[in-house]
């Protein structure tokens, strides 16, 4: 689980756009830049080259 203050500052480091949570896959997603920055042990990882690019289905979605 993600602290809602700490995502409702966060965004996203490439479009600067906001994030969503995805508490399934223990992601914050970004449709804008079509990333997804996983968190890990609590701790969102916000690093481009961490982040996974979302299928098309996902961006859609």
């Amino acid at each position: 689980m993600i602290d809602k203050k700490l995502l409702s500052i966060l965004v996203c480091p490439v479009s600067k756009a906001p994030l969503d949570y995805d508490e399934e896959n223990q992601e914050l997603v970004c449709k804008a830049s079509g990333l997804a920055y996983p968190i890990r042990d609590g701790i969102p990882v916000m690093l481009e080259v961490e982040a996974r690019r979302l299928t098309t289905e996902e961006k859609l979605g």
